[in-house]
């Protein structure tokens, strides 16, 4: 195993994790204040599941979104 390789490949797939995320986030937040589901005040609470197969990794990580 080469660690270099093994760490950027990690840090890599968390990137694209991490920019998806947001952007899933930030469009389902404002389809919810166009439908009136929000108002833009909220503290949402969010969960993350990362599962990695072939190590048996699954974990959740819990967390808080403040709208403002």
């Amino acid at each position: 195993m080469n660690p270099d390789t093994f760490n950027m490949s990690i840090r890599k797939f968390l990137k694209t994790v991490g920019v998806h995320s947001q952007r899933e986030i930030e469009t389902a937040v404002e389809r919810a204040r166009a439908a009136g589901k929000l108002q833009g005040n909220e503290t949402l609470d969010a969960k993350m599941t990362l599962t990695v197969d072939g190590v048996a990794l699954n974990v959740a990580f819990d967390g808080k979104i403040s709208l403002e």
